[in-house]
């Protein structure tokens, strides 16, 4: 009888989905990002770097969890005129209502505040997007949105050439003088607040024309017809919203992990650089690369609309040295093809992705576990992140610290260099979801410095921080180098994982599910 519940359950909810629709007909109004903010503090205290580097964008990486938290408060707290805040997941945990509370709180000071969410992540936060859209200078849009809030798997199950495209760009941008952009969600798990997992990750600072260019893509998607207002598809707002979620957020302050987490951000080498008005940009020429917001719109037909093939053009053929880092790592035929042929030239390729033991996605590991013979065969580097990898990649030469820790690594970073002169930070990862799904945006940036700083990261800290992976002396089977204060342990099976899950990933990677990766 329990079974003949939970089927009539679900088959009453696919018959509730397939009556669901989103909205005939949407009264959107159109806005874009504010040019003439020159003026505002942001501006003014940028104005004399950006004339003594005329042209050129100042680029500053985040690598330290909690410092890329204290960057969009900062921002956040900074802004006189707006925020343009544009990601695919904004979870409802502590970091996500701190940042909501920013936004809030800029709004109160007059700041227009654009929220622009994709809505595959926003279960379980309607009423709260409902209260901050309610206020006069907050305005949310849901992208690609589902039709039926409460029973999502229905749209996955009628509408799923739809609903399998999400918009995974991630931008925080504060007067259109100052954008970060790269690979970080909003989520305790992004940023140094959470436990029991953390994502090591990479963002970075933009200020001067490239800025200008991630505020054009921002009003781009804004003004997509994907970008639903959320007045109308959520529930509208009781007339208390505004008192329970300020309530809702002292609550959360007064809570002492939240103070140590605080107190934590406010001790981090960012803020201290911040207060004393003393970043240390790279200077450089950068552009920014993306994808049309028509990528989820057009299932057919779309490759105009692809961001990869503009990205490859821009980063140029490696003639030297290919550094990619990337936690959701599939090649594919052609990818791995066109990697064997560039290390067949000559070209040093090395690839850092996550190991099976600290992937959050199997299914990935699955579709990538099967391309690695072929690529050590032609003399491919290889890394794997240790789930106890105490820090991330960093392309910057002073080590910052995390305070929080986590007990356990994965690789969300998604960052390329070519011949140590050129370097790309962003949401895409080198897989097929990335490629021809998914909406995606980055930085190209012409920096010899930022990627020779990728490279000697590779060179001395990847190998303590991953396991190598190589063919074995007999060239059929595979083996795992764990570098460590003790030396070398060699293991031949996947280290970390169990059989169950080595038997998951097996059983996971003879399914044709790779183009879903």
């Amino acid at each position: 009888m329990r079974v003949a519940r939970v089927v009539a359950g679900v088959a009453l909810g696919l018959v509730l989905a397939g009556c669901a629709s989103l909205p005939a007909r949407i009264e959107r109004s159109e806005s874009t990002a504010f040019v003439d903010t020159a003026g505002s503090r942001l501006g003014q205290a940028l104005a004399p770097e950006l004339a003594a580097h005329p042209g050129r964008s100042g680029i500053l990486p985040l690598v330290a969890a909690q410092e890329a938290f204290a960057a969009r408060v900062a921002l956040a707290q900074a802004a006189e005129r707006s925020l343009d805040l544009q990601y695919y997941i904004w979870r409802g945990d502590t970091t996500g209502q701190l940042l909501f509370e920013a936004a809030w709180q800029a709004a109160e000071r007059g700041v227009r505040v654009r929220l622009l969410l994709d809505d595959n992540n926003t279960s379980g936060l309607d009423a709260t997007l409902a209260a901050l859209d309610a206020h006069p200078n907050i305005e949310v849009r849901l992208f690609n949105p589902f039709a039926n809030r409460g029973f999502r798997v229905g749209d996955f199950a009628l509408d799923f050439s739809r609903v399998n495209r999400r918009m995974h760009n991630k931008s925080f941008t504060a007067d259109n003088q100052v954008a970060i952009v790269g690979g970080r969600n909003v989520g305790n798990e992004y940023y140094g607040a959470d436990s029991q997992l953390g994502f090591q990750d990479l963002d970075v600072v933009a200020v001067g024309p490239v800025v200008r260019e991630v505020s054009r893509e921002f009003d781009l998607y804004w003004n997509s017809d994907a970008a639903y207002p959320a007045a109308g598809l959520l529930p509208t707002a009781p007339p208390d919203a505004a008192a329970r979620l300020g309530e809702q957020w002292a609550q959360l302050r007064r809570q002492a992990e939240t103070q140590r987490f605080l107190e934590a951000v406010r001790q981090t080498p960012l803020m201290r650089e911040v207060a004393e008005r003393r970043l240390p940009f790279e200077w450089a020429d950068a552009r920014v690369v993306s994808d049309l917001p028509s990528k989820v719109q057009s299932p057919a037909g779309h490759e105009a609309q692809l961001m990869f093939p503009v990205l490859l053009e821009a980063m140029g053929d490696p003639k030297r040295e290919l550094d990619l880092v990337s936690p959701y790592f599939v090649p594919g035929a052609n990818g791995t093809r066109d990697l064997v042929a560039l290390a067949q030239k000559g070209v040093k390729v090395r690839i850092l992705t996550n190991s099976l033991a600290a992937t959050d996605v199997g299914a990935v590991h699955a579709g990538y576990a099967g391309y690695r013979r072929e690529l050590l065969a032609a003399g491919v580097t290889l890394y794997e992140l240790k789930p106890s990898a105490a820090a991330p990649p960093r392309p910057d030469e002073e080590k910052r610290q995390n305070p929080g820790g986590s007990s356990a690594a994965s690789l969300h970073a998604k960052t390329f260099a070519v011949d140590r002169s050129r370097v790309f930070v962003g949401s895409l990862n080198l897989d097929p979801r990335s490629v021809r799904l998914n909406t995606e945006m980055g930085v190209v940036i012409d920096s010899p410095a930022l990627a020779q700083r990728l490279a000697v990261e590779i060179d001395h800290v990847v190998p303590t921080l991953a396991y190598q992976v190589r063919l074995q002396a007999d060239g059929h089977g595979m083996e795992w180098i764990d570098r460590g204060p003790a030396g070398e342990t060699r293991y031949t099976t996947e280290p970390g994982a169990g059989p169950a899950r080595r038997l998951w990933i097996d059983f996971l990677s003879v399914l044709p599910i790779e183009w879903l990766l």
